[in-house]
């Protein structure tokens, strides 16, 4: 559970990465932060998922 709230809290500042990046206008910076939101909220919304739904270890 602590780690998907980690995760969830990197996917969180990765979106605000997103947005940083478009307003510099570094598309580069922006496809990197979104593909790491992309694969932080991922595995937290998951990893939530299976602590609650008894799954998993």
């Amino acid at each position: 559970m602590v780690l998907g709230i980690i995760t969830l809290l990197v996917a969180i500042l990765s979106g605000f990465g997103i947005l940083r990046e478009f307003r510099r206008k570094n598309l580069f910076g922006a496809a990197f932060a979104f593909l790491s939101f992309a694969v932080f909220g991922w595995f937290s919304v998951m990893t939530i998922l299976s602590s609650f739904t008894g799954t998993g270890a």
